[in-house]
Parts: C-alpha cells; structure tokens; sequence
C-alpha cells in the first residue's frame, strides 16, 4: 500500500480579503497580529520538518502604494457588487509602504517564508472571487498573469493555488494551466462545502460546517491524490479547515482536535491524503493558544509518520509525484 500525505495549505492575504472598513476595525487585532504568526508558524514547521504551502494574494508582494498602481491590470475585475472589489472601495485605504501599513503590505513576511523553503503559491492577484456576478474569465486571466509577475520580482514561480473564497470555478481552471499553475485546493465533498458566492451562502450552512469541526458529520475528507486531466491543475482537495482558539468554545477543544486526529489517522491508514488549512490572521489572537493547538497535530503527524511513514509535502510537491 503506497504512504499518505500530510498537506498544508494557508490563505495568506491579511486585509484583502476583508470587504468593509466596518469588518477591518472590528478584526484589526487578528490581522495586526499576523507579524507574530508568521515566524511562529515558520518555527512549528521548522521544528516538525513540515512542508507547508502559503497561497499569496499579490497585493502583498509589494514594497510600497506607487509600485502597486503602476502594477494593476489594464481589465480589473467588473463585479456587479462594487463593494467587494478592492480597485473600487477599498484602494484609498492603503497606506505608503510596510512599515506604515503592515495589514496591505507583506513584502518582509513574504522574504521570510521563502527564506524557510516554504512553497509560495497563488491566491490571486486581488483576491480575486471567481464566482461573483459580472466578472470575466479574461479578467481572471489579467489578474493571475499580474500575480505571476510581481512574484517573478522575488525570486517566486507560482505553481499552486488557492481560489480566494473557496470559490472554486470549473471553467478557470485551463486558464490556469495555461498560465503555469499545477495544483489547486478543490473544495471538500459535501453539499456543506461546494462552491458558492457572496449571495447564495447561508447561515444553516454555516452552523453545520461550524458543527462538523466538532463531531464527524460529512465524513474524513481523505483523498487519494491522481491527476486526472493534463489540460488543467491537479486537484488536492481540502480535508478540514482549522478554526481559532475561543474563550467562550474552549471546553470543546479536546473534540476539535480528535475530530482531526482521527481523520489524520484514517488517512495514514489507508495511504490517502490529508489537506489542513487555515489563514494566518485565524492565529492573530489569542496566538499562544492557537500555535499549542497546531502543535498537538504536528506531534501526531510524527506519531503518524513513525508508524505509517505519513509524509508532509506541499501541494506543489504533491502534484507533480502524483503524476508518476
């Protein structure tokens, strides 16, 4: 029987993808609080040889305001709700560089994680929703060939990526083979977690994936990774999404961490993998609660692999042995 997978994956986009001044006041301290994350996620990776990948908005590869407008595509995303695009309401925020506006700009963090040998992937340009009203595919394209090319200037090649949103859309999937991308996080397999846009989510939806990260409703989620079609990325679909620490949820912590465990376990067992994610900002308060969590499932993992030979790799890692 061939070994499972261990992957991880982070949504690294700090600010970009929060859609109103009212959501970034009431967040600052998770978003601030990103500073402290990364280094301390970098340490926990380090300390447990774990292969991790961090899917980057492009917004945060730059040094400063100037260079980013010179660099926004000439097609910029036409949503039919304006609020939600960035060029429309939210680009007068943005300060002069990282050191005045550390919530925009990541260039510092971003050195850092290539520094670790860590994968820097794609979480699109300007968080980009694949599946909201009035946008284009050709829009899309701009917005993916911007992403690849402020990348390009440290020193990154894109290759795996992330749909903001988890708006997972089919369609532009060639599209980003064409432009160079070998995986993407599909969505898990359940009616709980397909794909939807801003309109059409709802809050029974919400509560029950609330309740899944509890009690085992939709299943493990572990998958036997294969690339399926050449003309498109390979899928490494998500098996869970590791929420924050809560005061007021604290008691329900040891059934949060089983819940991972055992699907861990199952995918060790039986040669599958296993895709964790989360964003960093999830970590911005409350960190010393949160990094001993991640911790408890790292040591696991190397329970696991001791005994299963489960191995951490990246998605991009992940992609390319699953052609052989």
């Amino acid at each position: 029987m061939k070994n499972g997978n261990f992957v991880i994956s982070l949504d690294f986009e700090i600010y970009w993808g929060v859609w109103d001044v009212v959501k970034l006041e009431n967040y600052s301290n998770h978003l601030h609080g990103v500073r402290q994350v990364i280094p301390g996620l970098l340490n926990l990776f380090s300390k447990y040889n774990i292969e991790a990948t961090f899917a980057t908005v492009g917004f945060l590869f730059f040094e400063n305001k100037e260079q980013l407008l010179q660099n926004i595509p000439k097609e910029k995303p036409s949503y039919t709700n304006k609020k939600i695009s960035p060029y429309e309401s939210h680009l007068h925020l943005v300060g002069n560089n990282e050191a005045d506006d550390p919530v925009h700009f990541a260039p510092t963090l971003l050195k850092l994680i290539k520094e670790a040998k860590q994968e820097v992937g794609c979480h699109t340009f300007s968080h980009y929703y694949c599946l909201e009203d009035g946008q284009t595919v050709e829009e899309f394209r701009q917005d993916l060939q911007a992403a690849k090319a402020i990348a390009k200037q440290l020193g990154v090649e894109l290759k795996s990526f992330i749909f903001p949103r988890n708006q997972y859309n089919e369609t532009y999937l060639a599209t980003c083979k064409q432009e160079g991308i070998i995986a993407y996080r599909g969505n898990e397999n359940s009616w709980l977690y397909e794909a939807k846009n801003y309109e059409s989510e709802t809050y029974l939806r919400r509560a029950l994936r609330l309740a899944d990260a509890y009690i085992n409703l939709t299943g493990h989620h572990c998958h036997d990774v294969k690339w399926q079609n050449e003309n498109e990325p390979c899928n490494i679909p998500a098996s869970r999404f590791l929420r924050q620490y809560k005061k007021g949820s604290a008691f329900l912590e040891g059934l949060r961490l089983q819940r991972i465990k055992k699907s861990m376990t199952h995918a060790a067992r039986k040669g599958l993998t296993y895709h964790l994610w989360w964003h960093p900002h999830n970590f911005g308060v409350n960190l010393k609660e949160n990094l001993s969590f991640l911790e408890e499932i790292l040591k696991h993992y190397q329970l696991l692999q001791s005994k299963y030979n489960f191995k951490s790799t990246n998605m991009q890692n992940l992609a390319q042995a699953s052609r052989k």
